[in-house]
């Protein structure tokens, strides 16, 4: 099982799950490049991240993953794996994964304001913080984000956010993986739902998921047995 994080979101974050699948599986959990928390490193692109999982594990010997799993820009990552049809992959799961273009005044928006978070985070503002704890992480993860932020530089939150929102679903990938897209409704869930479609329209054995009223993998983060047991359903039924 390979686990891969979202954009300033921790690998902690996967800690419930760890604790859930560590008896069934081999597990293996990515820090991706910008979110290191000892080093300074820098996120080029999705592809490259891609690229860099694919090689850390045949490098390692592993060719087949019963389960490959991202959130967020982590679920891109997860769909460039499987696009390069690189490994055997048996299940491939998704939570709030942007696989649609996204236009580019909206682009630069966010940019802005994810720039904007980070300095004020990097100067650890009150009301940056409080709002961090109530909307995007618990506070558990707090330091391990803060971490992440005082390393992060302006070039990779660009690159991020460039490359994540340049991603195109394609068709007719020759994998007989098992499909499941998991996506909210609120916010830039938006993005979300749409792939989700695409991905039912080209891969018409794949499974969505659809938590009415949740912003973007709030589940995954804030409710995790609820997401562990739609997983494991998953991976017990297909």
């Amino acid at each position: 099982m390979v686990l891969v994080h979202g954009f300033l979101t921790p690998w902690q974050i996967w800690m419930p799950q760890i604790s859930s699948f560590e008896n069934d599986y081999d597990i293996f959990v990515i820090a991706l490049n910008a979110h290191t928390e000892e080093n300074a490193s820098e996120f080029v692109s999705v592809l490259e991240e891609a690229k860099n999982i694919i090689q850390y594990l045949k490098e390692n010997n592993i060719f087949f993953i019963d389960v490959l799993c991202g959130i967020s820009l982590g679920g891109a990552i997860t769909f460039e794996i499987w696009k390069s049809a690189e490994l055997n992959i048996h299940h491939i799961i998704m939570d709030g994964a942007p696989l649609v273009p996204c236009p580019k005044i909206a682009v630069n928006i966010m940019i802005n304001n994810y720039k904007n978070i980070i300095h004020k985070s990097q100067k650890r503002d009150l009301k940056v913080l409080e709002n961090f704890k109530k909307n995007f992480l618990p506070e558990k993860y707090l330091e391990n984000y803060l971490r992440i932020a005082d390393l992060i530089t302006d070039i990779s939150i660009e690159n991020i956010v460039h490359s994540v929102f340049s991603c195109k679903i394609v068709k007719n990938i020759e994998n007989k993986s098992k499909i499941l897209f998991i996506h909210g409704t609120k916010a830039n869930e938006f993005l979300s739902k749409r792939s989700a479609k695409l991905i039912k329209k080209y891969y018409p054995t794949s499974k969505t998921v659809c938590f009415e009223g949740d912003t973007h993998c709030y589940k995954v983060i804030y409710q995790p047995q609820q997401w562990i047991d739609t997983v494991t359903s998953f991976l017990k039924n297909g």
